[in-house]
């Protein structure tokens, strides 16, 4: 006889899946920005100066927050300032950045091959408040850390994935249509790393992108320090 409790659990989580699904599926594109283009041949890179990782969880520390919460809501206000500093109007103005989430266990970290889904961040580039700003955000990554939404993305990549080339770029053209930038943070290191005796002193990388997603931010702390890179298509 079924368990009544597990059946119920079951209904809750199906429940939940297609709920994600849906609103995967609805979500509406991202408005147009400067940060907003095709993929191109030409590339722009920039790197912000190190940030001290301790500056960063002493300001997590007092306001409840994370790590990641502070980062990601400083670099929505840099978006912010950009777009100031070059005359468009930010204040209504919110972006998504898809994230990309592990979904393979520790013990299958060192396998070959992706297991990954995504998440849509929302960037709350309209408030120039930094304390409204890093709250917005906090709140905004509790819920995706509630919710099924890596494992349904998760889902429709596998199935894009095996779809003829054609329905592929189209699908993934309106996939990317609802974000504006890959964003990527990766705990690194927090020891000095050597190779062939010289000591690495600083450590950067560049997330992929596609479709109409020309935007790129990296983040990575390592050693005690907080790295910023960015990869643009035409700023």
């Amino acid at each position: 006889r079924a368990n009544p409790a597990l059946l119920e659990k079951g209904a809750s989580e199906v429940a939940d899946i297609a709920g994600e699904l849906f609103n995967a599926l609805t979500l509406p594109d991202d408005p147009p920005t400067v940060f907003k283009s095709k993929l191109s041949v030409r590339k722009n890179a920039a790197w912000a100066d190190s940030i001290e990782l301790d500056q960063v969880k002493a300001i997590a520390n007092a306001t409840g927050t994370t790590v990641n919460d502070v980062l990601i809501s400083n670099l929505a206000g840099a978006l912010r300032e950009y777009m100031l500093k070059i005359g468009d109007d930010p204040n209504e103005i919110v972006i998504n950045a898809t994230v990309p989430v592990n979904l393979r266990p520790l013990e299958h970290a060192k396998n070959l091959g992706n297991h990954f889904g995504l998440v849509f961040l929302k960037l709350p580039i309209f408030e120039s408040n930094p304390l409204k700003r890093l709250k917005y955000v906090h709140d905004e990554m509790n819920e995706l850390k509630k919710s099924k939404q890596a494992i349904v993305s998760f889902g429709l990549l596998s199935a894009i994935g095996m779809a003829p080339a054609a329905v592929q770029t189209m699908l993934l053209d309106q996939f990317s249509r609802k974000a504006t930038t890959v964003l990527t943070n990766v705990p690194g290191p927090q020891v000095p790393l050597y190779v062939s005796g010289a000591k690495v002193d600083k450590i950067m990388f560049w997330v992929p992108q596609n479709g109409t997603i020309g935007m790129g931010i990296s983040i990575l702390s390592y050693n005690g320090k907080v790295e910023f890179g960015l990869s643009l298509i035409h700023i």
